[in-house]
């Protein structure tokens, strides 16, 4: 094992740096967005040294950029053992942990740096973002307010601020805070965004004058142009008018896909091994294995499906908890299919049909202890609601045979096209094209129509037209699926009071409207590629 820098041997390192061609040409490419060359140049750089702190920060920080996170913190662990006071790393560790989902690590990473500089504002801001993370809200709230007593010309503090005040339901306070950002940085697009992104604030016409200013300014960073044409798209669309709407959306969408790597025929294929794999032999054979724990329910389906609904109802009952959309069987799903560098090594049906009872049970149990830091009261049972479990659907079942699982459905134009107006801060890659939004429908309406087969009954459908028109006989059954009795609170889901953290959050504070059910209808003449990717389910609809 090679032995920890010292200080001063960092200090030296970190001087090096600055003046190091090599390493100088490196981080001009990374700060260039040319991955390839600087991926190339790390690595040859770091055959040669294998212990150059900076240089494996810089390509952990290229693995960040790409996704990479388990790479990056594998290489970011690396640099902290040879230089454990190499504080910019330590910081980028608790970044890309957070990232991956491993909350309560990146906390205990920041606090050690907040031990040594406790009033550095970058240090104090992720762990607000951190405490978010961890369901902690209120503490994140202290956060914000007291960093920015201090420091108040800090608009990304003040946007994140007016995220956490959203999320516990104090909206005139988040609009404030979003307008104080702008106020400060009047180009910030994810500002405007956040303000659309309410639901419920209506631009003005100065609103719209100032993002089209933005809009039309040099030099604008393609993060703030997307998300202020996903912002006008709004403003046009509260006022009609839908062509306006429809092309800044249409702008915002094809900036968004540009920056994604995302295939839909990788998508496809993937739903196909699925399907493959988890057929009734395969649960016949693991019968009565996994975990019996049935605290969690499981809402999974589409973003704008109606899902968020769903868990505020549920989170109405005395006896469930709702958390958020939580990422931990994607995670483990994950690590499940990771194969060596080389692509060898088995696939993830490999691997799942190769796990026996015991390996299936530990699984479970990890989810639940992977999972208990979001669990805030002492209710039996929990809801995770991330969408895109649905195409874990079979591994759930696996591990956690008595969780609930419901799917959340609703008109695959009014929920794709939703999908498409949406800007969603991570992930959910798909939404950004009509073609490729219709084809991840029709793969998931596919795929769910499988285990309906496969295991019949195991599956609760929540069809979001029918829980509009007849709200208590859906809400019955929706109690009856989960073995829960019936609470008039469930009814009357607006009046609960927590934290909701998706883009529905205002929505699901007000009692159910029928007006968004066949809003797309007024879009109807641009949508003809997203009929054309759907297909046939598209005729068969509310029918599986």
């Amino acid at each position: 094992m090679a032995t920890p820098a010292s200080a001063i041997d960092l200090d030296e390192m970190l001087d090096a740096a600055t003046a190091d061609p090599e390493l100088l040409s490196a981080a001009a490419a990374l700060a260039a967005g040319d991955l390839p060359v600087a991926e190339r140049a790390l690595r040859t750089r770091l055959k040669q040294r294998p212990t150059d702190v900076p240089a494996i920060r810089m390509l952990a920080e290229l693995a960040g950029r790409i996704g990479r996170y388990a790479d990056s913190e594998k290489l970011l662990r690396r640099a902290l053992e040879l230089a454990p006071g190499f504080h910019a790393a330590r910081h980028n560790l608790a970044v890309v942990l957070q990232r991956q989902g491993k909350a309560e690590e990146a906390l205990a990473e920041i606090d050690r740096l907040m031990a040594e500089d406790p009033d550095a504002p970058g240090y104090r801001v992720l762990r607000a973002a951190i405490l978010v993370r961890l369901g902690d809200y209120q503490a994140a709230i202290d956060a914000y307010e007291t960093l920015l007593e201090s420091h108040p010309s800090q608009p990304m503090a003040w946007m994140s601020y007016g995220h956490s005040l959203k999320t516990v339901g104090r909206q005139a306070d988040s609009v404030a805070a979003y307008r104080r950002a702008i106020e400060q940085a009047p180009a910030l697009g994810e500002a405007w965004w956040s303000l659309a992104n309410l639901k419920t604030v209506t631009f003005t016409d100065a609103d719209i004058a100032a993002m089209e200013t933005a809009l039309a300014g040099d030099g604008l960073a393609d993060e703030d142009r997307f998300h202020l044409e996903f912002a006008l798209g709004k403003a046009q669309e509260d006022r009609r008018n839908w062509a306006a709407s429809f092309g800044h959306y249409a702008r915002g969408n094809a900036l968004r896909r540009a920056q994604l790597d995302y295939s839909a025929d990788d998508t496809s294929a993937n739903v196909e091994q699925v399907r493959q794999l988890y057929g009734p032999d395969f649960f016949e054979a693991r019968a009565g294995m996994g975990c019996p724990a049935p605290d969690p329910i499981f809402v999974v389906g589409l973003p704008r499906s109606g899902s968020t609904l769903i868990e505020q109802i549920l989170s109405s009952h005395s006896l469930v908890e709702g958390t958020m959309e939580l990422p931990d069987i994607i995670a483990m799903a994950r690590r499940l299919g990771e194969r060596q560098k080389d692509g060898q090594g088995p696939r993830f049906a490999d691997r799942v049909a190769a796990l026996d009872a015991a390996q299936i049970r530990a699984l479970g149990e990890e989810y639940l202890a992977r999972t208990r830091v979001q669990r805030k009261t002492d209710r039996p049972f929990f809801i995770d609601k991330m969408p895109n479990n649905f195409l874990h659907t079979g591994l759930i079942h696996l591990i956690l045979p008595n969780a609930k699982i419901i799917d959340a459905r609703r008109h695959p134009l009014g929920c794709c096209f939703s999908g498409f107006k949406q800007h969603f801060a991570r992930g959910q890659a798909f939404s950004y094209d009509l073609s490729d939004i219709g084809r991840y429908w029709r793969d998931y309406a596919r795929l769910m129509a499988h285990f309906d087969e496969v295991l019949p009954g195991r599956v609760h459908r929540v069809i979001y037209e029918r829980m509009v028109a007849d709200p208590e006989a859906e809400i019955r059954a929706l109690l009856d699926y989960c073995g829960l009795a019936f609470e008039p609170a469930c009814l009357s889901f607006h009046k609960t009071e927590r934290a909701v953290r998706t883009a529905s959050s205002e929505q699901v504070r007000t009692p159910l409207y029928a007006s968004a059910v066949d809003h797309w209808q007024q879009y109807d003449e641009w949508l003809g590629p997203l009929r054309a990717a759907i297909g046939s389910a598209l005729d068969s609809y509310p029918g599986v």
